[in-house]
């Protein structure tokens, strides 16, 4: 009897790792849209988990490389973060709405995905091989995003008839959601989001990776062959 592992017919990630990850997102849509609206997926941890159902289904390297490098250094401080809401510390505050029980509790269980997606990315890109050009691709992917996010959405707080509405999306107007940073002029704000976003986040998390996983790329660029001799 063949096993769920190795996939028998060549394929690197098996099937019903792709058919449970779409099944996610079929459910993880909906629920999102109804209970935030169809901004909310501009959430570069929702980008995330789009970008990964391409590449699981193509088992692209650059496309699983590009979501794992952007979002593997602000998930870890989201499990870290939520860890401690858990047991009753305080330390940026960001996942206080896991929390919040006028978010319905199937939303929030959702939003657990915020956990599991890193491990995944990371293991795809140990799958399929780490794409050394996924940083550009992500900060590019990233800057566009945050540039709609600031020009387009309104800050925080969200309006009183509306208080699950996106504002302060990607934290472009600061971490708050109640009020936006008073630091800095907003322009100064963004401006270093948009240069701290490549070094601060994209770059450590590219270093890692490659160091882990680049010497698989070529090796993992292409499926695997094997050469015929004579009487096979």
């Amino acid at each position: 009897m063949t096993g769920l592992w190795p996939p028998p017919d060549g394929r690197r990630i098996p099937l019903w790792l792709k058919l449970a990850y779409t099944g996610f997102v079929l459910v993880f849509v909906p629920c999102y849209w109804q209970t935030y609206g169809p901004t909310n997926f501009l959430f570069l941890c929702d980008v995330a988990l789009f970008m990964g159902l391409v590449a699981i289904w193509l088992e692209s390297p650059l496309l699983a490389s590009a979501p794992a490098v952007g979002i593997l250094i602000p998930q870890v401080v989201w499990i870290a973060d939520f860890t401690a809401e858990l047991v009753g510390l305080r330390l940026t505050g960001l996942t206080g709405y896991m929390f919040n029980t006028a978010i319905p509790l199937h939303t929030r269980a959702l939003s657990l995905f915020h956990g599991w997606l890193p491990v995944l990315l990371v293991w795809l890109v140990a799958r399929l091989g780490y794409h050394r050009r996924a940083w550009l691709l992500w900060t590019a992917v990233a800057w566009v995003i945050l540039t709609i996010c600031y020009c387009c959405f309104p800050p925080p707080p969200a309006p009183p008839e509306a208080p699950h509405k996106p504002v302060n999306v990607n934290y472009v107007y600061g971490f708050s959601q109640q009020q936006p940073q008073t630091w800095v002029p907003q322009w100064l704000y963004f401006a270093a989001v948009m240069a701290g976003l490549p070094l601060v986040v994209v770059l450590p998390a590219h270093m890692v990776l490659t160091w882990l996983f680049a010497s698989r790329e070529l090796r993992c660029a292409e499926p695997a062959t094997t050469t015929s001799t004579p009487g096979d």
